[in-house]
């Protein structure tokens, strides 16, 4: 073991493990997660190390869970920080940005990130074969650096997923298990095929390293911002566990003196049919009901978040702010970004601008505020949820006479206006 990696400690009553394929506290049955030591990770990371190190998440490995030479991902991460200023124009915010991960590599979501950790962690521990739990975007990243690390691939999904996601899992020719029930099911069911078969599932058993890999979002958050925290950030919730990880990121950027301190808001963002965490926190609650998913936000879609007492806890620390939008208020908001910026995010996207929107409405920024945005996935993905609230092509003949009967020249042909 490498000296960075302390082991496994329960988030809930402290007790420590060795660093091996094991998610669950024996004593509280409290989650676990990789236990640091930042005191020798301290003599070794700067902003010159980190900016020597690869253009991907693996510049950051020094507090990534991985002893020896990752295994894939060497195309992760490092996407790009948009300047968002005719979106800001609208809402009014001078420095609102978007954190793109429409463009990550090789699936276009954030869950790449997770995904290169979680294999890489997997096959020091000598899996053979990986598996997930899934709305989507996770078994399409499963399937796909499963394919790159030559292992055995088994993806459980909700058998109403977007047709996108599910031809992003059967390109790789894995095992797609299409599961009657919606993600809770799905999950419950393998947490049990996980005890009996000798199978990585990267977010059950493998969980406390997969999930390091979502911290890469706010190291280069920070470094793209040129090393400083964010004012506000705002971000897409189903477990909770990515907004947690990205606060936790920026913490130890700040612990390790890489970034000043700075009391960034942290704000979660949920579609209304499945809203658990943020009901909870309208009700001033530290503990999540959960609900049967409604909602076009798929990605989102879970009702029993795994992470959502933490993620009111991050809340409530940071005085951060939830909010959850329709499925209408999310297509506008999956519209509103790419009318504004060109950038086409699925559903979850659609979540996090529309709830970026209304934040912004009631005040929760000042203009001069730096505000990041997470997008976490392409809309090319989802399709389905916008088929129906964009408009149509023009239908002309193949002549000039066809092309002036649809349109007229004013302002000397500056202008083009379509005829009825």
């Amino acid at each position: 073991m490498t000296a960075k990696i302390k082991g496994l400690k329960c988030r809930e009553c402290g007790s420590e493990y060795k660093a091996e394929a094991f998610h669950v506290c024996e004593f509280c049955f409290g989650p676990l997660e990789v236990d640091y030591d930042y005191e020798a990770i301290g003599t070794r990371l700067s902003r010159e190390s980190i900016q020597a190190g690869p253009f991907s998440l693996w510049r950051y490995v020094d507090l990534l869970p991985v002893e020896g030479i990752p295994t894939v991902g060497n195309s992760v991460g490092m996407t790009p920080l948009v300047h968002a200023k005719n979106l800001g124009r609208k809402l009014g915010l001078n420095h609102l940005y978007i954190k793109n991960d429409t463009v990550n590599h090789p699936t276009l979501s954030f869950k790449d990130r997770v995904v290169s950790v979680a294999i890489s962690r997997a096959v020091e521990f000598g899996f053979k074969t990986v598996a997930c739990a899934s709305t989507g975007n996770l078994a399409n990243s499963v399937s796909a650096h499963a394919a790159e690390a030559g292992l055995g691939c088994y993806v459980f999904i909700p058998s109403d997923l977007e047709a996108g996601k599910i031809l992003g899992n059967l390109i790789y020719n894995p095992t797609v298990l299409a599961v009657n029930g919606n993600y809770d099911d799905v999950n419950r069911l393998c947490s049990e095929i996980a005890s009996e078969y000798p199978w990585a599932f990267v977010n059950i058993n493998v969980r406390p390293y997969y999930a390091e890999g979502s911290k890469t979002l706010a190291y280069e958050t920070a470094e793209q911002l040129g090393w400083q925290a964010p004012d506000h950030v705002v971000v897409p919730m189903a477990s909770g566990s990515l907004y947690t990880k990205i606060k936790k990121g920026l913490n130890e950027f700040t612990k390790l003196g890489i970034i000043d301190a700075k009391p960034t808001r942290m704000h979660g963002a949920q579609a209304t049919g499945c809203s658990p965490i943020a009901a909870a926190f309208a009700e001033g609650r530290d503990f999540v009901h959960p609900v049967k998913p409604d909602t076009i936000a798929k990605s989102l879609a879970i009702g029993n978040p795994a992470d959502g007492y933490y993620a009111l806890k991050t809340a409530a620390e940071s005085d951060g702010r939830m909010g959850h939008v329709s499925d209408p208020e999310i297509v506008e908001g999956i519209k509103l970004l790419a009318e504004c910026e060109g950038i086409f995010a699925e559903t979850a996207g659609g979540v996090t601008i529309g709830t970026l929107k209304k934040l912004a409405a009631t005040g929760t920024f000042h203009k001069d505020d730096v505000v990041v945005a997470y997008i976490t996935g392409n809309g090319l993905k989802t399709q389905e949820a916008v088929r129906d609230h964009v408009g149509a092509p023009v239908q002309i003949s193949a002549s000039l006479s066809g092309f002036e009967e649809k349109f007229k020249l004013e302002d000397k042909g500056k202008r083009l206006s379509i005829q009825a």
